[in-house]
C-alpha cells in the first residue's frame, strides 16, 4: 500500500486486497521519492537500510535487503526510550492513587488525582497531535522525558516531606499526564523516519508488543514498590524516564520530513486541518467507529465478569487474575500481529476481529469459572493485540509525515473516550439487568457492530485520500 505523500494528490486503495509487505509500493518510487529519500536519510543507515536510493526514479530492487531492525541503531534507541518511559508511566499511573489513599486515607481524594493523570488523554490530545506536527519531534521527546523526570522527582519530594498537598499533587499528574500524551504522540510520529516503509509492519509490531508489556509489568512494579516506600515508584519513575531521555540522546536521525517553510498558523486551525483531514478518510473513519464501540462493550465486559465472579463467591484475585489473561493475550498477539497483517486485508481483520470477539463474548455470560474465563479473555486480547498492529500499520501507511501527530491524537482521542464511557453504562446496567443479561447484551452490540462493518461501503471500497488541509 502507498502512504499518501502529497497531501495534495488523491490516491485510491482497496484494502481488500492491501498487500501488507508493500510489494506494490516498489513500482512508485518516483511519486514517493520525497518520502523515501527522508526515510533513507533518517534512519542513519542510507541505502542498506531502506533498500531504495534516496531520489532514484526506478525500481532499486538489487540493491541490498534492508538491515534488520535489531541493526538499526536509531528504532533500538527509541523502541527502548520509548519503552522505559512507558513503564515509568504505568507505575506511576497506579502509584498516584495508592500513595494518595496511604496518606489522606480518602478515595475521593485518590479519585481525584487518579483522573487528573487520566483527563489529559480527554483534554490536550488534538493540541498536543497539532504541536507533534509543528515542533521538532526529538526535542519533544526529550523535553517531555526531563518533564516528567522533574514532576515524578517533585512528587517523591513532596511525599518525603510528610506535605501530600492535594492541590500539588492533582497539578503534578495532570502535569505527568500532558506530557505522557506529548511524548506518546512524538514517538509513533517519529517510528517512519527511522525504519524503512517495508518494515514499518516488523516496527510496529515490536511498538505494540513493548506497549502491553509495560502495562502487564508496570502496574505491579508500582504497587510493589508503594508497598515499601510511597516515594519509590515515583523515585523510580524519575531515573527511568532520564534513562529513556539518555537513549533518545542518541538517536542520529531527524525524526520528521523537512518542514516546508510556510507561515505558521493558529493551532486552532491546524487542529481542523486534522479534522479535515480525517473526515476524508471514509476507512478509516469507519475503522475508528468499530473500535470506539468495541472499546465501550470490553470496558463495560471487565466491570460485568468482575460483578459476576463477586456474585458467584469468587476473590479479588481471581478477578485480578481473569483481566491480567487478557494482557498476556494481548501480548501475544502483538507479537504475532506482523504476520496477520503481511496475510489478511485490513478490511478482512476489522470484519474478523469484530466476530472474533461476538464469539468470544457470549460464552461469558454464563461462565463463571475464573480459569474459564481467564482463557476467553486471554483469546480477546489476543485479538485485540492483532487489530493494534494493523490499525497502527495502517495509520502510519496513510498519514503524510506532517499530519502523523493529529492523525495519531485523534485515534487516542477517541479509542480513549469511548473507554471512559464503557464502566459508567455498564455499571447502570448491571444494576438493573444483573451481570448475565448485560453480558449478552455486550454481545448483541458487538454482533451488530460486526455486521455494519461487513455491509459498509466505507470498509468495501477502501480508503480515499481527497485531502488533508
Amino acid at each position: 500500500m502507498r502512504p499518501a505523500t502529497d497531501p495534495d494528490t488523491p490516491s485510491v486503495t482497496d484494502p481488500a486486497a492491501l498487500p501488507w509487505h508493500l510489494a506494490g509500493q516498489q513500482h512508485h518510487t518516483t511519486e514517493n521519492a520525497g518520502t523515501t529519500t527522508d526515510t533513507t536519510e533518517n534512519s542513519g543507515t542510507a541505502t542498506e537500510n531502506a533498500g531504495i536510493t534516496a531520489g532514484a526514479g526506478k525500481n532499486t530492487a538489487g540493491t541490498r535487503p534492508p538491515v534488520p531492525l535489531r541493526r538499526n541503531r536509531d528504532y533500538r534507541l527509541l523502541w527502548g526510550g520509548a519503552g522505559l518511559s512507558l513503564l515509568a508511566g504505568r507505575a506511576t499511573a497506579v502509584a498516584y492513587p495508592l500513595a494518595v489513599l496511604w496518606a489522606t486515607r480518602s478515595p475521593g481524594d485518590a479519585g481525584l488525582v487518579a483522573t487528573a493523570l487520566l483527563l489529559p488523554q480527554l483534554l490536550v490530545q488534538l493540541p498536543a497531535g497539532a504541536l507533534v506536527d509543528r515542533w521538532d519531534r526529538r526535542r519533544i521527546l526529550l523535553a517531555s522525558g526531563l518533564g516528567q523526570a522533574a514532576v515524578t522527582g517533585a512528587v517523591a519530594a513532596l511525599l518525603l516531606s510528610g506535605h501530600a498537598w492535594l492541590w500539588a499533587l492533582l497539578a503534578a499528574a495532570f502535569a505527568e499526564g500532558t506530557l505522557g500524551v506529548m511524548f506518546q504522540l512524538a514517538e509513533r510520529a517519529a517510528v517512519p523516519a527511522v525504519v524503512p516503509p517495508e518494515q514499518i509492519g516488523a516496527a510496529m509490531t515490536g511498538n505494540e508488543a513493548r506497549t502491553r508489556g509495560a502495562a502487564i509489568a508496570g502496574q505491579p512494579l508500582g504497587s510493589a514498590l508503594v508497598t515499601l516506600a510511597a516515594t519509590l515508584p515515583f523515585l523510580a519513575a524519575a531515573l527511568g524516564q532520564l534513562a529513556a531521555v539518555a537513549c533518545l540522546f542518541n538517536v542520529r536521525g531527524k525524526l520528521q520530513q523537512e518542514r516546508a517553510d510556510t507561515p505558521r498558523t493558529a493551532l486552532a486551525t491546524e487542529v481542523r486541518a486534522g479534522l479535515r483531514w480525517m473526515w476524508h478518510q471514509h476507512f478509516l473513519r469507519a475503522v475508528m467507529a468499530a473500535v470506539a464501540v468495541s472499546n465501550i462493550l470490553f470496558q463495560g465486559l471487565n466491570l460485568a465478569v468482575m460483578s459476576g465472579i463477586q456474585t458467584s463467591g469468587g476473590t479479588e484475585f481471581q478477578a485480578g487474575a481473569v483481566l491480567s489473561l487478557s494482557g498476556a493475550g494481548g501480548l501475544a498477539g502483538a507479537l504475532s500481529g506482523g504476520r496477520w497483517t503481511e496475510r489478511l486485508s485490513m478490511r478482512t481483520l476489522v470484519i474478523g476481529g469484530l466476530t472474533a470477539w461476538t464469539a468470544l463474548m457470549v460464552p461469558v455470560a454464563v461462565l463463571r469459572d475464573p480459569y474459564a474465563l481467564g482463557a476467553l479473555f486471554a483469546l480477546s486480547g489476543y485479538v485485540g493485540g492483532v487489530f493494534n498492529v494493523a490499525g497502527g500499520v495502517y495509520l502510519v501507511r496513510i498519514a503524510p509525515d506532517h499530519m502523523r501527530g493529529r492523525a495519531n491524537s485523534l485515534a487516542m482521542l477517541v479509542g480513549g473516550g469511548a473507554m471512559a464511557a464503557g464502566p459508567v453504562a455498564a455499571g447502570f446496567a448491571l444494576e438493573s439487568l444483573g451481570a448475565t443479561r448485560t453480558i449478552l447484551a455486550l454481545s448483541l452490540t458487538m454482533a451488530a457492530t460486526a455486521l455494519a462493518a461487513l455491509i459498509s461501503p466505507a470498509l468495501r471500497r477502501g480508503p480515499f485520500t481527497t485531502t488533508t488541509g
